[in-house]
C-alpha cells in the first residue's frame, strides 16, 4: 500500500495535479470562515442549535452554512442546474441534440449551467437573506441586497474552483468540493461522540457499536455502488472492405444503483420543503402541516420512503434511454442471446432494468434511514453520518481513486488500487 500510494508522487503529472487539488481545497476552507458583512453569526448558530432542519445542508457546505460564511450555499445551486437542464432533455429537443453533439454540445450546455447557476444562486441568495432576516444587523433592501450578491460571488466562485480542480487537478471538482465539505466535518463528530463519553450520555460499548454499524454501512455502499447486472450481448460476423468484424462475445453492464444519490437529494428538499415555511411563517394552520412533515414522525418517514422510490424509477428512465439502448445495440450488429433485435429486446431489457431499479430504490430507502436508526440504536445524536453523505462520499472516492489508478498504470505495472 505504501509503495503505491509513493508511485503517486513519482509521477512529476500526477504529484502536481493532487497539490493543486490540495490547495483548491485549502482555498475552498479558507473561504468557509469568511463572514458574509451585515449579519451576526451570534443568531445563525443559535439557529441551528435549536435543530436538525438545516444540518444536512450545512454538512454538504462544510459548515459554512452555520457560520454564513460567503460559501453559505455551497455548489448546491451548481447541482441544480445541472439536474434541471439533464431532466429538460427529455422535452427539450435542443438540449437533446446538444448532448450528441460532442465536445461542442459539452461547452454549450456547459455554458448554460453557468447562467442558470448564477440565475438559482441570486434567486436562493434573496430568500435566504430574507429568511434569516433576524440575524442581519441592518435589515433592509440595500443589505439583503448586498448578502445575495456576496453569497452569489461565493458561489460561483466555488463553481470556478470546481472547474479548475476538473482541468488540473485529480477526479470530478464539483463532486469533490462537496466531498471536502463533508469530510472536514468529521472532527466535529468525533468531538461531539468524546463530550458524550465526557458528559456519560453514552459508554463505550455505545461508541463501538456505532463504529462497527459505521463499518458495515460503508461496506455495503461500497458493494450495491458497485454492483451491475450482467446483460450477456453477442455480436454477429460482418465482413467490412476486406475485414472480418464481430463475433466476440460481451455484456450489457446495468447498474443497481444507476440514479445515484439523486432521489434522496429531491426527496429531501421537497419534504424540507414545507418545515422551512412554518418555521419562518407564524400561521397556525402552517405551523400544524410543518408539524406532520417534522424529521423522523411517521408521516414524513413513510412520504419520504415513497418520494425515493419514486423520484429512483423517474431519474433512471430520464439518464437511461432503454430505447436508445437496444437500437444502438441492433446498430453495432450485437444482440442478446436468445432475443430478436428490436422490440424484444428493448422489452427484455426494459423489463430486467425494472426490477435492478426495484433493489436499487430498496437500497437507497434503507441508507436514507439509517441515521434515525443508528441514533436510535447506539443513542448517539447529532452526528450526521450515512444518507446522502455517506452515498457521496464513497462514489467520489471510488470515483476519483479509479482516475487515480489510469494514471499510474499509464507509467506503472501496477496501479493504485488492488
Amino acid at each position: 500500500m505504501l509503495t503505491a500510494l509513493a508511485n503517486i508522487f513519482r509521477i512529476t503529472e500526477l504529484r502536481q495535479k493532487v497539490l493543486f487539488t490540495l490547495a483548491m481545497f485549502a482555498v475552498f476552507r479558507a473561504g468557509t470562515h469568511i463572514p458574509v458583512p451585515g449579519v451576526n453569526p451570534a443568531v445563525i448558530e443559535q439557529l441551528f442549535q435549536t435543530g436538525n432542519l438545516f444540518g444536512l445542508l450545512d454538512m454538504f457546505s462544510g459548515g459554512a452554512l452555520s457560520k454564513f460564511s460567503i460559501f453559505a450555499m455551497s455548489i448546491t445551486p451548481y447541482i441544480n442546474a445541472s439536474i434541471i437542464l439533464q431532466l429538460l432533455k427529455v422535452v427539450v429537443p435542443t438540449l437533446e441534440q446538444w448532448s450528441k453533439e460532442g465536445e461542442e454540445g459539452f461547452k454549450k450546455t456547459n455554458k448554460l449551467t453557468r447562467v442558470l447557476t448564477v440565475g438559482l444562486s441570486f434567486v436562493q441568495a434573496c430568500g435566504m437573506a430574507y429568511g434569516l432576516k433576524m440575524a442581519i444587523n441592518n435589515p433592509g433592501i440595500f443589505s439583503i441586497l448586498l448578502i445575495a450578491i456576496t453569497l452569489t460571488a461565493g458561489t460561483v466562485l466555488l463553481m470556478w474552483i470546481g472547474e479548475q480542480i476538473t482541468a488540473k487537478g485529480v477526479g470530478n471538482g464539483i463532486s469533490l468540493i462537496i466531498f471536502a465539505g463533508i469530510v472536514s466535518r468529521f472532527p466535529d463528530g468525533l468531538k461531539i461522540i468524546f463530550q458524550y463519553l465526557q458528559a456519560g450520555t453514552v459508554n463505550l460499548v455505545n461508541v463501538i457499536l456505532y463504529a462497527v454499524i459505521a463499518l458495515a454501512m460503508i461496506v455495503f455502499v461500497i458493494l450495491i455502488s458497485q454492483g451491475i447486472r450482467k446483460i450477456p450481448v453477442q455480436y454477429a460476423k460482418r465482413v467490412v472492405g476486406k475485414k472480418l468484424y464481430g463475433g466476440h462475445s460481451s455484456y450489457l453492464p446495468l447498474k443497481v444503483n444507476q440514479a445515484g444519490v439523486i432521489p434522496i437529494i429531491f426527496a429531501s428538499s421537497v419534504l424540507m420543503f414545507p418545515v422551512t415555511i412554518a418555521q419562518f411563517v407564524d400561521v397556525p394552520w402552517i405551523k400544524t402541516v410543518g408539524q406532520w412533515f417534522e424529521w423522523g414522525t411517521p408521516f414524513q418517514t413513510t412520504l419520504y420512503i415513497l418520494m425515493i422510490f419514486f423520484f429512483t424509477y423517474f431519474y433512471t428512465a430520464v439518464s437511461l434511454n432503454i430505447g436508445d439502448l437496444s437500437d444502438n445495440l441492433k446498430k453495432n450488429g450485437g444482440f442478446v442471446p436468445g432475443l430478436r433485435p428490436g422490440k424484444p429486446t428493448t422489452d427484455y431489457l426494459d423489463r430486467v432494468m425494472s426490477r435492478v431499479t426495484l433493489a436499487g430504490a430498496v437500497f437507497l430507502s434503507l441508507i436514507a434511514l439509517m441515521p434515525n436508526a443508528i441514533a436510535w440504536i447506539t443513542s448517539i445524536e447529532g452526528i450526521y453520518f450515512g444518507g446522502t453523505a455517506l452515498l457521496i462520499v464513497v462514489g467520489v472516492a471510488l470515483d476519483t481513486m479509479k482516475q487515480v489508478e489510469s494514471l499510474v498504470l499509464m507509467r506503472h505495472y501496477h496501479g493504485f488500487m488492488k
